[in-house]
């Protein structure tokens, strides 16, 4: 795993398995700004309901955030900077947490 960011001592990763992980929940913020917060996406999309994805790991709890069906690879309209709706996926609701302490800290 790749160390990416470290917020209050906290270690986030990526490179990591986010098989099986299903939504946890929701949120809204503009695509530059999420950018801004924690940099550029560094999951692979599938090409076709999701555009970008991001994934972290922090004590053994997998979150990414990614769109869904709301951008132009699937609507074919847009650009990725026009997404401002984002899902958590995770394998337990503690994905929602890990999320939360990335975004709040930044």
């Amino acid at each position: 795993m790749t160390e990416i960011m470290n917020i209050g001592g906290i270690p986030f990763f990526s490179s990591i398995m986010t098989n099986g992980t299903s939504l946890r929940g929701h949120f809204q913020m503009p695509y530059a700004k999420l950018v801004e917060l924690i940099g550029e996406p560094n999951a692979m999309s599938d090409g076709y309901k999701t555009d970008v994805e991001w994934a972290f790991e922090r004590d053994g709890v997998v979150a990414t955030i990614y769109n869904w069906k709301n951008g132009p690879n699937y609507t074919g309209r847009g650009t990725i900077e026009d997404i401002d709706e984002w899902n958590v996926g995770g394998h337990s609701s503690d994905a929602m947490d890990v999320v939360s302490a990335l975004l709040m800290q930044r």
